[in-house]
């Protein structure tokens, strides 16, 4: 108690100061990574150790491998941040670190690495939502954005649509009601042979398909016009290659790559361009892992072109899980006061609604 007092007190004086270094450390899933970010707009470093190649032969991500290995690296990875920042730890003004949603394994690594240098340290912690974080990346690739906006987060764990009022007040206008679009991405990957991660792989072969050439669902859900359901399409996909199979017909992998995505993309960008347009928000942003979807981004422009609004997507770096994006979000929690206790646990089903951040 007697700490957390203490850095909610250092909270309000380093608001007095005209430069506030970050050190934040994001292990929600399969990346590791630490990154010194300074006023929360400014990469100072951003280190990323992936472990795709150790769960490709898989096929998706083994949560109690991948815990370990944020166990064997996580200390490496934060070195290299501070000596590519060319930071001290002294130097340092507060500890980020992503406590929810993820894998509870991965989660608690970088939460107990982050509480140790925080107390170790004398900084005040600040635990940050996955999801936060994710907005907060646009931050650091468009430095004069600012809310209001809307912003739609899609990646292999979620799918929303979120109305950012102002930093750290959100009102959450759509969701997936059963898979994520990133989810449904690996699975039709994964039955197609496509390999993991399922989204890149979809994204390059689609290029050689039709989009047409085959009709698959686009779900709408009864009196919810901005929430989204992508099983019934995961199921259909697979029903389809089933049939094709068992009547002993060929069926192209492009094809049914380019006709999945182009459902998937038609309704994330209806229900994104609709929900700005009852929000009455002129700006769209883009966020998450599938927001590095090269046909999501394309179409996305032509939308926001047509209805005169203007569209921010991060680079495909910053699209996927990063420490950077964590120390923005922390940035403006720490602005807000908003500093965590010792006590910080990692919640592998932290709710924006529940946490009170929507």
């Amino acid at each position: 108690m007697k700490y957390f007092q203490q850095m909610k007190e250092k909270a309000i004086e380093l608001k007095e100061k005209d430069e506030i270094l970050i050190l934040a450390i994001e292990s929600s899933c399969d990346e590791t990574s630490a990154a010194v970010v300074k006023n929360g707009r400014e990469i100072m470093s951003n280190i990323i150790a992936s472990q795709i190649e150790t769960h490709k032969i898989y096929g998706g991500v083994v949560p109690e491998i991948a815990s370990r290995k944020h166990v064997e690296v996580i200390n490496e990875v934060i070195r290299c941040a501070l000596d590519e920042a060319n930071v001290e730890k002294e130097r340092l003004d507060a500890i980020a670190v992503t406590y929810g949603p993820g894998l509870v394994g991965a989660l608690l690594v970088g939460v107990s690495v982050a509480k140790g240098l925080a107390f170790g340290l004398s900084l005040p912690l600040i635990g940050v939502h996955h999801i936060e974080g994710h907005i907060s990346a646009n931050f650091l690739q468009y430095k004069e954005l600012e809310p209001p906006f809307v912003c739609l987060i899609v990646s292999g764990g979620h799918t929303q649509i979120v109305n950012v009022i102002d930093y750290g007040h959100y009102q959450l206008i759509g969701q997936t009601l059963d898979d994520a679009a990133g989810e449904a991405f690996d699975k039709v990957a994964r039955i197609l042979g496509l390999g993991y991660p399922g989204g890149p792989a979809i994204d390059r072969i689609a290029k050689e398909g039709n989009p047409e050439a085959i009709s698959f669902p686009r779900a709408n859900v009864k009196d919810r016009p901005y929430d989204f359901s992508f099983s019934g399409l995961k199921t259909a996909v697979i029903n389809y290659l089933h049939n094709m199979e068992q009547r002993g017909e060929t069926y192209s992998k492009a094809d049914v790559a380019a006709s999945f995505q182009e459902a998937v993309i038609d309704v994330l960008v209806e229900k994104t361009i609709s929900s700005a347009i009852m929000s009455d928000q002129k700006r769209v942003v883009l966020a998450g892992g599938v927001a590095a979807n090269s046909l999501l981004r394309k179409r996305m422009k032509e939308e926001t072109d047509k209805h005169k609004m203007q569209l921010y997507c991060p680079p495909p770096d910053l699209c996927t899980d990063n420490a950077a994006m964590i120390a923005s979000a922390g940035y403006y929690n720490l602005l807000q006061e908003k500093v965590s206790p010792l006590s910080l646990n990692a919640i592998p089903y932290l709710s924006l609604i529940n946490e009170g951040i929507l």
